[in-house]
């Protein structure tokens, strides 16, 4: 088998605890554990991180581009839905 008919693996690393984890690229690999030992190798060098996910390409759904209004338009008349009604402590941070 050769690398071209291998699938294609996106990778995404979370640099620290507590962190979400941010899409760094992508991996051609047989198998879900060399596909995360090659992103821990490419990505991952001079420990970057400390976790790592792996996702084939095409298990990824994604919407279309073209149905942002049906998907996100009808969100913005809902305005119950953001803190915007009372003052939020002091405390509090990234609302």
């Amino acid at each position: 088998m050769s690398n071209k008919e291998w699938p294609l693996w996106e990778v995404f690393v979370r640099s620290r605890n507590g962190l979400d984890h941010k899409h760094c690229g992508s991996v051609h690999a047989p198998d879900p554990k060399l596909a995360l030992q090659m992103a821990r190798d490419v990505y991952t060098r001079r420990q970057e991180g400390v976790s790592l996910w792996v996702v084939r390409s095409d298990h990824i759904v994604a919407s279309d581009p073209d149905a942002k209004p049906e998907l996100f338009d009808p969100a913005a008349d809902k305005i119950y839905r953001h803190p915007t009604f009372y003052r939020l402590p002091d405390e509090v941070d990234h609302m």
